[in-house]
């Protein structure tokens, strides 16, 4: 959240700026086709000050810009190797970024438009373009080091040339399983909304509403601010059913009731440009009630018993009766921590409700059936188990092989991509404003003598009068 206000504020300064006629900006890099403005500088400085408890000395700037380069020539050669980031991708972004702000703000959609001086419309529109970027840059960086691969080998010789003394001390840590269930509505409910969605529908067909209203009125997801437009996709971006009938749908026809993994949806087809579809979309989800939410609770607890009496292991079952739209689904039930990347929890880290479920289980037990809300606020059900425990340590070889393992794929990955941007660095235009050649980090950027510099006083940008 404080990098999108920081460059909210940064963007509302230059407009200010703009409308006196000022120099709001100037070009003070080029990576082949792509522009570093001063203000990407200063925007990167500022928000490193205001977050930091100690003055951040102006020098830091190079290591920034060095940083900024980068992602340049990294995005640069996303455009050569046609990485493409979809419409869709940006837009489900983009919805969950706003959504994250909005939860900050209790859901209030005019708390957030009066802070920000604009709708969340204009918002997203804003940071569209920044953000379509940096998941080229993501996956461009992905791509590079994809082939990446580290041997036991190398994993000895690595952990074998850290100073003994510098070895990592590892507090208590655990590996947690989860089997999770999602509990389904009863018939009834979901035949009433249903019901819903067909008045809804002949309402809309009928002039009495229009579908953007409905969307923005009755729509259970992010898209319903925007009148439940979904942005254009091509083929492969929705699930099944619902890309089966938004791409047989004519434009402006409105689909019937369709059912999804996500609930139950309204479909119009917008527009169409060839294998490109744009689409709006009403979605309902069923209630669950406290009797599905029982009757779900009794079938995974009976499967966790199963589970006791050695009727089958742990992995089978989350195999065969597990939701699998959770991480944990494709590792055998191993939940996955979010902070490291890797499978190994400090009590710190892990949610409370666990915690307390797994602090007196022994190896392999199971707890009790827990409730707790999906990323989307759905309720869902699980039964956890307790995996691995160590206790507190320095680092050993055998004890914390997986960390050292990763620890030594990520080296590896560093040094690649280094030497791939050494390689790009020599067959890319560069430019860089002669103000930063004094930089160390920047040498790199300038020793090909094909690259030339750009003076103090080109690309500025200038308004007004």
């Amino acid at each position: 959240m404080n990098n999108i206000l920081a460059l909210l504020l940064c963007l509302l300064t230059a407009s200010a700026f703009a409308q006196q006629g000022t120099v709001i900006d100037e070009v003070i890099a080029r990576v082949g086709s792509e522009y570093i403005l001063l203000s990407d500088l200063e925007e990167q400085y500022a928000l490193a000050q205001s977050q930091s408890n100690t003055p951040i000395p102006p020098e830091a700037r190079c290591a920034m810009l060095d940083q900024t380069l980068v992602g340049k020539l990294l995005y640069n050669q996303s455009k050569l190797d046609s990485i493409e980031v979809s419409d869709s991708e940006v837009e489900q972004q983009l919805n969950a970024r706003i959504d994250r702000i909005l939860s900050y703000m209790g859901g209030d959609i005019n708390q957030f438009e009066d802070y920000y001086g604009q709708s969340i419309t204009a918002t997203k529109e804003q940071f569209r373009e920044d953000l379509r970027e940096q998941l080229a840059v993501d996956r461009m960086r992905a791509s590079v080091v994809r082939e990446v691969k580290v041997t036991p080998a190398e994993v000895k010789s690595f952990f074998a040339g850290i100073p003994r003394d510098s070895l990592p001390y590892f507090n208590s840590e655990v590996e947690v399983g989860e089997l999770v269930v999602r509990p389904t509505a009863n018939d009834s409910t979901k035949q009433a909304i249903v019901a819903q969605l067909e008045s809804l529908r002949e309402q809309i067909i009928n002039g009495e509403i229009t579908f953007e209203e409905a969307a923005r009125k009755f729509s259970a997801d992010g898209s319903a601010r925007g009148g439940g437009d979904l942005g254009w996709t091509k083929r492969g971006k929705f699930v099944a059913e619902f890309e089966a009938a938004a791409y047989n749908l004519d434009p402006d026809e409105i689909s019937g009731v369709v059912e999804t993994e996500f609930g139950y949806h309204l479909i119009k087809l917008v527009g169409r440009r060839g294998n490109s579809i744009r689409v709006s979309h009403i979605l309902m989800q069923p209630e669950i009630t406290e009797a599905d939410l029982e009757k779900s609770r009794q079938f995974l607890d009976s499967i966790a018993n199963l589970i006791r009496v050695d009727s089958f292991d742990f992995s089978y079952a989350v195999k065969r009766f597990g939701y699998d739209k959770v991480q944990s689904y494709n590792n055998d039930g191993r939940m996955s921590n979010p902070a490291s990347g890797n499978t190994f929890f400090e009590i710190g880290d892990l949610d409370p409700d666990i915690y307390f479920a797994i602090d007196e289980l022994e190896l392999d037990s199971l707890s009790d059936v827990l409730e707790f809300r999906g990323p989307s606020g759905d309720p869902l059900l699980r039964i956890v188990q307790l995996q691995s425990r160590t206790s507190p340590h320095r680092a050993t070889l055998s004890q914390d092989y997986a960390k050292i393992q990763d620890a030594t794929r990520n080296a590896k990955q560093q040094e690649y991509l280094s030497d791939w941007i050494q390689r790009k660095v020599g067959s890319t235009f560069i430019n860089v404003d002669e103000r930063y050649h004094s930089c160390p980090q920047i040498q790199v950027w300038l020793e090909d003598s094909r690259k030339i510099t750009v003076g103090n006083r080109e690309g500025k940008i200038v308004t007004g009068r």
